[in-house]
């Protein structure tokens, strides 16, 4: 790769795969390998099955769709299958915490990667502050209906649509601590509570069986009606600037009206790209976990629906009580009023696990962020729990910040937009990849990916001008200030800056030689194993000034006599760090009478490369950069001339710190003296 290419567009410079994954899988992680395919189901569902899943059916039954909210869910999981698909293959190739936003690096560049990256945040961030908020409001609910005494001063810090509010600060604090404590702990509690809320889920069902009317699903599409006033969708200015009409509800419009807002109650089976790096066997496990998750989600929404509905019918909503959560209240009208405390305890456990799996996925893609350098480097640090604690600190902090201060259930379709936005680059990620790279081994392929992936585009499209024009609004003043920050900031402190808009560093080269060794024998050609030297360039020949043959003075003649096997003759070279120049027949070592060699090694060279800089400890120099996510063994950098860079994304087992807690081990084959 020439300078030119080098300099040429380093906005929309490219990750290379082999660099975002490490060279090998597992290679760029540092985090601890926790989850197998049903832990990563477990975490589909934990963030998938929310408060949505007790309410979305009735409301857009009631106001949209009619009984055919059963085919909008279907439409709507149809769309997510597309996107789960594209994700899956992208995930096999590149199993790596960033999920979309790493996908997008690959595939086009770092700007367009990090306009995904800053939308993730955005809707991580924002989610986890909703969410925070009702939890509070379904936890005041529960404790309501179970009769809890509230003080009257607790009463006006709890449930509060906007200001502060004590149970969405607490649920947060206690999930941070949570997750900057470890993996495990945060892994079997979602492990508990999804079981738990599954289970009342199949008690949901179970009891709207019982009450099933068949007469509540006809006519099963009403008749289309003018939607009431409302704010206006993106599509419907468009269909009002083109032909002047109004926006309908039911009818075959109304169905595919409700997928939308039914596609946000699915969104959660992205996230769980985000614990590749964490799952074992991850190309093949993470697309396994995606589409198991998913499908199984679709499976429990329709089911919730068909017996909700079927339990109450249209109509019945509209007299249903409006201070109740909507499936609690449905279960009142029917004569069922305990399973309404069931489901109390249900949707607060659900939440919670939203909450979890929400602020895990922030976690890594700031960490992901961070580590690439477009966010600050220390972010991407690990704790000695091996998890990227400051990063979560710091999501969860600015989560209390945003829930306390801003009324976020105004915002709550920024969360809907910031994903679909993440969504349109997956599938278009799997288009440029299977043109630029055909030959990248995939685990999981997406079948006729070129059909499937623009269908999927088009399909997350519709869904994007479904939202509000001022939820496009919002999102645009969003995008805008992130773009400033990347100029400012992330531009200049990208890792891939720094490989490829950099010189290669130069390397001091110990004198030519004046005259061939004895023998005549030309000194091209590889090193022997194990000295880890770099030959001279094909046709140097000795000069007798030095007598070894490598570059860095690493062989120099022995004393007479001392030969080892396949020399010449005794003054054929000799490695100066185990076969010292100054070492006699007898073993012992004679006082330093040649002359001294300024780029050997070994105890007491006086030269730039003696031990000293590969000593690691306290104010030791790192050997080749201060990269702190290096490998403490040599990692090459492919795509510099010079053999002996450094690679900012090298892997290794100690990756971030002092190789082996800080006690210098030498690998085999020359070890750490690298020249």
């Amino acid at each position: 790769m020439t300078w030119d290419m080098r300099m040429r567009n380093n906005m929309f410079r490219r990750l290379p795969v082999e660099r975002a994954t490490g060279r090998l899988y597992g290679g760029r992680h540092r985090l601890r390998v926790v989850y197998r395919t049903r832990d990563l189901v477990v975490l589909g569902l934990g963030v998938m099955i929310g408060s949505g899943i007790f309410k979305i059916a009735g409301e857009q039954a009631a106001a949209t769709a009619g009984p055919g909210v059963l085919i909008s869910f279907l439409v709507a999981g149809g769309v997510c299958l597309l996107v789960a698909l594209a994700f899956a293959e992208l995930s096999s190739i590149i199993p790596v915490a960033g999920s979309s936003y790493s996908f997008s690096y690959v595939a086009f560049g770092e700007v367009w990667a990090w306009v995904v990256g800053w939308a993730l945040i955005m809707e991580l961030l924002l989610a986890a502050s909703v969410l925070a908020r009702v939890w509070s409001l379904y936890a005041t609910q529960a404790l309501n209906d179970f009769s809890v005494p509230i003080p009257g001063w607790l009463g006006d810090l709890i449930g509060q649509q906007k200001g502060p509010d004590l149970f969405a600060l607490l649920i947060l604090v206690l999930v941070v601590l949570m997750l900057a404590t470890g993996s495990r702990l945060s892994l079997k509690t979602l492990w508990y509570m999804v079981m738990a809320k599954v289970i009342v889920i199949g008690l949901v069902i179970a009891t709207g069986l019982k009450f099933f009317s068949p007469g509540n699903l006809t006519p099963f599409v009403p008749p289309a009606r003018p939607a009431p006033e409302g704010d206006q969708t993106v599509l419907d200015a468009m269909l009002g600037a083109i032909g002047g009409g109004t926006p309908h509800v039911f009818g075959v419009w109304g169905i595919f009206a409700a997928a939308p807002a039914i596609a946000f109650a699915y969104i959660g089976f992205d996230l769980i790209a985000t614990a590749s790096e964490e799952t074992e066997d991850a190309p093949r496990k993470v697309p396994r976990g995606i589409i198991t998750a998913l499908l199984a989600a679709v499976v429990l929404y329709a089911a919730v629906a068909f017996a909700l509905v079927g339990m109450v019918g249209t109509n019945g909503f509209a007299a249903l009580n409006p201070d109740k959560l909507l499936i609690a209240a449905a279960f009142d009208s029917v004569g069922a009023g305990a399973m309404g405390k069931l489901v109390d305890v249900g949707v607060v456990l659900a939440l919670t696990t939203v909450i979890l799996v929400v602020l895990i996925s922030l976690t890594r893609v700031i960490f992901s962020m961070s580590r690439d350098g477009l966010l600050p480097r220390p972010l991407a640090s690990m704790s000695r729990y091996k998890v990227p604690s400051r990063a979560t600190m710091l999501a969860g902090g600015a989560a209390v910040v945003m829930s306390q201060t801003f009324d976020v259930l105004t915002l709550e379709q920024l969360v809907v937009m910031g994903t679909l936005f993440a969504f349109l680059f997956v599938p278009a990620s799997v288009l440029a990849l299977r043109r630029s790279q055909p030959d990248l081994h995939r685990p999981f392929r997406v079948p006729a990916a070129s059909l499937t992936a623009v269908a999927t585009i088009l399909a997350v499209g519709w869904l994007m001008v479904n939202l509000k024009v001022q939820t496009w609004a919002y999102f645009g003043v969003w995008m805008v200030a992130g773009l400033l920050l990347y100029m400012v900031y992330g531009r200049r402190k990208s890792q891939m800056k720094l490989l490829l808009d950099e010189p290669p560093p130069e390397r001091p080269l110990a004198a030519r030689l004046s005259a061939p060794p004895p023998g005549g024998a030309s000194l091209a050609g590889p090193p022997p194993p194990g000295t880890g030297s770099a030959p001279y360039p094909p046709g140097a020949q000795s000069t007798g000034e030095y007598p070894g043959p490598y570059e860095t003075g690493q062989y120099e003649t022995g004393w007479p006599g001392e030969m080892r096997p396949g020399a010449t003759s005794p003054e054929s070279p000799y490695p100066t760090g185990r076969f010292s120049a100054g070492r006699q027949p007898s073993g012992q070592f004679a006082p330093p009478e040649a002359p001294a060699d300024p780029y050997a090694v070994g105890p007491g060279a006086p030269g730039p490369y003696s031990p000293a800089p590969y000593t690691p400890g306290p104010g030791a120099p790192a050997p080749y950069g201060s990269d702190p996510y290096g490998s403490d063994a040599y990692t090459p950098d492919p795509y510099s001339s010079d053999p002996y860079a450094p690679d900012p994304y090298g892997s290794g087992p100690h990756e971030g710190g002092p190789p082996h807690d800080g006690e210098h081990q030498e690998p085999p084959n020359g070890g750490r003296h690298r020249r």
